[in-house]
């Protein structure tokens, strides 16, 4: 599952990417630096991981990751090719949620591509350009659909009559994840023609230092305009960001932290609002040889689950043994949960929890 990192040249997109991967991509102060978007692997902060570490003592610890992409800046025009537009829309479409970084910082050494600060201006120009997009992306299929309709076909016509209602409200510059339409009506029509707005969205308010605590007047004018949307907010000063990744032991990292008045660092709650926008959630393995993070969507099934560390596991899945994390650290060891009654054994249609440690009995 990947998380694209969007917005205007010049807003921090490659200087967040940096801060949260390994992967270096290069920074600097002109639109296009960032031309194939990056892709880095982050590892999602999880301190139930580090208790279960300190429980088992395993011989190696391997959390969960998502992937993040680092994706050329748009310009307007965009969604008729111009700067890297075609390039960045394919890129973004690839994507399974969207983080899209807003310049809310006075700087004057740092050039905005529009000559001034204007996080809601800025947020506006991404969002027409990939509504004009999916606009193009509703025409072509409308012009499909509607051929298929004149003859009478009642399939066609329920597709039609949603299709319209989708063209509708991009041109009224809503963006289709905002657009009411049925569950099932969005599962049949909408879902599989993978709109740009239709994907899951936080808004990454770019900060200056002095504001990354309780943000600034930038950051209440993109609260008050995403008001309606189903999105998540962060204010992150990527700038800092950059530097407290830049020092080396743990220890300073905390202190420079203190000093801001934080307790973690903005990229950990990025990463893990990242993994929450892709609906996904934990389970866990913990033995002497591993303890593990495994990344599954919501809602998935203990077989699912299985079939994540192999699908054989899936294929011929018998049962789950099943220990809540809370039950884990509550008793110390999975012999005492045992013990104490408290581990269950769970069949095929067991919906698995966020944090449940497990094993699977398989037979292939």
């Amino acid at each position: 599952m990947k998380a694209g990192i969007v917005g205007l040249p010049n807003v921090g997109k490659s200087t967040l990417f940096n801060c949260l991967s390994n992967a270096k991509a290069q920074s600097a102060n002109f639109p296009f630096c960032t031309i194939e978007p990056n892709i880095g692997v982050v590892n999602v902060p999880d301190p139930r991981l580090e208790k279960l570490e300190a429980l088992v003592s395993p011989e190696r610890v391997v959390p969960a990751t998502v992937e993040i992409v680092d994706i050329a800046g748009l310009v307007k025009g965009a969604s008729k090719g111009e700067g890297l537009g075609n390039q960045f829309l394919g890129n973004i479409r690839e994507t399974d949620a969207i983080l899209h970084v807003l310049r809310c910082f006075d700087n004057d050494n740092v050039v905005h591509v529009d000559g001034s600060v204007d996080p809601i201006r800025d947020k506006e120009t991404i969002d027409m350009e990939l509504q004009l997009k999916d606009l193009e992306t509703v025409e072509k299929k409308l012009d499909k659909v509607k051929r298929a309709a004149k003859t009478g076909n009642k399939e066609a016509q329920k597709e039609e009559a949603v299709l319209l209602k989708l063209k509708e409200g991009l041109e009224a510059g809503t963006s289709v994840r905002a657009i009411a339409v049925e569950k099932d009506a969005r599962k049949e029509y909408v879902n599989p023609l993978q709109f740009i707005t239709d994907k899951p969205v936080m808004y990454v308010c770019n900060v200056d230092e002095e504001s990354a605590v309780n943000g600034n007047s930038y950051v209440e004018k993109v609260r008050n305009a995403v008001a309606q949307e189903e999105a998540a907010i962060l204010v992150l000063a990527v700038g800092t960001e950059a530097d407290i990744t830049e020092l080396v032991t743990y220890e300073e990292r905390q202190m420079f932290l203190e000093d801001m008045g934080l307790d973690e660092p903005g990229s950990a709650k990025l990463i893990r609002g990242a993994y929450k926008l892709l609906n996904l959630e934990t389970y866990f393995t913990a033995g002497e040889k591993e303890v593990r993070a495994w990344t599954i969507p919501i809602g998935a099934t203990a077989p699912q689950a299985a079939g994540v560390i192999h699908t054989d596991f899936e294929k011929g899945f018998i049962r789950a043994e099943v220990i809540s994390y809370a039950d884990y650290v509550s008793y110390g060891s999975e012999q005492k949960v045992k013990e104490a009654g408290k581990m269950r054994v769970e069949g095929k249609d067991y919906i698995v929890q966020d944090g449940d440690v497990m094993h699977f009995r398989f037979n292939v």
